[in-house]
């Protein structure tokens, strides 16, 4: 004879509340749990962020906005937060202006040193990107220079590229108007950067890329070359120019 086999019964997994017994009543509801403590408020101080000169989305497809929320929004956001507590331990940096910080990198703590560099270096950056078809062209005088220093537009766009690719582990690459009103293509470490009494080639930075992982990995994952390669889409000449024009002759 066959057996039976009978299903199992199953139950939601949902508590039970215990009856209140003859004579008695419901115990009242558990208060409410208490509400999850609040972020720390951002140390005061007189570095700010800035917002973004445009939507989290407005680079894609060469910069995702998942990328640019997570750059601005917690990298950039971090090292403004990092610099104003460095600096409320020493009443008299927290006088001097950003430039002035960095002119005197070397005698100044590391945490100023990294979260200054941070601070400008991102400041700049995005505003040397714009919607990609909108960024224009070299002007003719910065053309002219491109030319004179690195032979034409291609071969300096070449020079810059293979520079951030040396650029070993994180850091960013630059070019620089020099004090003879030169151009030169540099890298540096970190968030160090040209306008620091530490470089090797200093310089008034007018176009700089970032080649942290943190600014490209989500897209490019480890291809470095080719985030450097796209990054051309979205590069505002016109603000490249305006810097050019401001620095040169005096970087």
């Amino acid at each position: 004879m066959r057996a039976l086999v009978l299903a199992p019964l199953i139950f939601a997994a949902m508590p039970f509340a215990a009856m209140p017994a003859a004579g008695q009543t419901a115990a009242p509801p558990a208060a409410p749990a208490a509400p999850a403590a609040t972020p720390a408020e951002a140390p005061k101080g007189p570095h700010a962020l800035d917002p973004l000169p445009y939507s989290f989305d407005a680079l894609a497809p060469v910069i995702d906005a998942e990328t640019m929320r997570l750059h601005w929004g917690a990298h950039h956001r971090a090292y403004v937060d990092n610099l104003n507590r460095a600096v409320a331990e020493n009443p008299a940096l927290a006088k001097l202006s950003l430039e002035e910080l960095l002119a005197r990198i070397s005698t100044l703590p590391k945490a100023v040193r990294d979260n200054g560099g941070g601070h400008w270096n991102h400041r700049l950056f995005w505003t040397l990107m714009t919607a990609p078809g909108t960024g224009g062209q070299p002007s003719p005088a910065l053309l002219a220079a491109i030319t004179r220093d690195f032979g034409s537009l291609p071969a300096f766009r070449r020079q810059f590229e293979q520079a951030g690719l040396r650029q070993f582990g994180s850091g960013w690459v630059w070019l620089v108007v020099k004090a003879d009103g030169t151009l030169a293509i540099t890298s540096t470490p970190n968030q160090d950067n040209p306008l620091m009494d530490t470089a090797e080639v200093k310089g008034r930075p007018i176009l700089g890329n970032d080649v942290w992982e943190h600014a490209y990995y989500l897209s490019y994952r480890n291809r470095r070359g080719e985030y450097l390669q796209k990054w051309w889409d979205v590069v505002n000449w016109n603000q490249v120019s305006l810097l050019f024009a401001d620095a040169n002759g005096r970087p």
